[in-house]
């Protein structure tokens, strides 16, 4: 087992894996993008203190909303507080921000309606956005690191990922397996062009192949 964590960790978690430096190139690019990041306020939706603190940048001001719990001392240019955006009584009490910011947190917020939700969500909070989200149609699944993982049946997934060695954290029951994945709905192509019409469409690409896609908005 202490062989397979490292497999994981050398791809995906260590400061030197394959995950972190394709992190480290997000970043960059992002930071094409937004060129005055260091005078804005950004609420990151379903990001973590974490992230920015490991980020080579640093607005004026971040704002993170998520569902799971914040830590409970942040730096001064730091805030958070737990929300779900999708419901519409929450964008209107979180205030106004020059820009939105989202790591794959819209594959997670529920089925069609609910990502409809949350992109109206990004609209009202800020006039720009960076959304991104790992794509459908990559051949690893990456929260599971599992090849063609997402074209298998609910059930048929829910009972692999009981057993898939380079799982980050293991199902112990049935309902505990159904839980890791029935949340999940990776986007395609088509759907990022649907939800974010005005956007302009990134794909992050490994060896040729399509590994995330960013609707992103660095224009009033």
């Amino acid at each position: 087992m202490s062989g397979i964590r490292a497999l994981r960790s050398r791809f995906v978690d260590a400061p030197d894996s394959l995950g972190e430096r394709f992190r480290a190139a997000r970043w960059e690019r992002f930071r094409a993008c937004f060129p005055g990041i260091g005078g804005m306020r950004v609420v990151d939706l379903g990001g973590t203190a974490e992230n920015w603190l490991r980020s080579p940048l640093r607005p004026r001001h971040v704002h993170l909303v998520n569902l799971e719990p914040h830590p409970d001392l942040l730096p001064e240019w730091m805030s958070a507080e737990n929300a779900d955006v999708t419901d519409p009584d929450v964008p209107a009490k979180l205030g106004e921000f020059d820009l939105v910011v989202s790591n794959s947190t819209i594959e997670h917020v529920g089925g069609p309606s609910q990502r409809r939700r949350f992109v109206a969500a990004v609209d009202q909070l800020a006039p720009l956005h960076w959304v991104q989200t790992p794509y459908r149609y990559f051949p690893v699944e990456p929260h599971f690191l599992a090849p063609g993982f997402q074209f298998l049946p609910l059930a048929a997934r829910a009972k692999l990922v009981r057993h898939w060695p380079l799982t980050h954290s293991r199902p112990g029951t049935p309902e505990e397996g159904m839980d890791a994945v029935i949340g999940i709905d990776l986007l395609t192509r088509a759907e990022m062009r649907y939800l974010f019409p005005r956007s302009v469409i990134l794909a992050e690409r490994v060896a040729g192949l399509t590994k995330s896609l960013t609707a992103v908005r660095n224009r009033v």
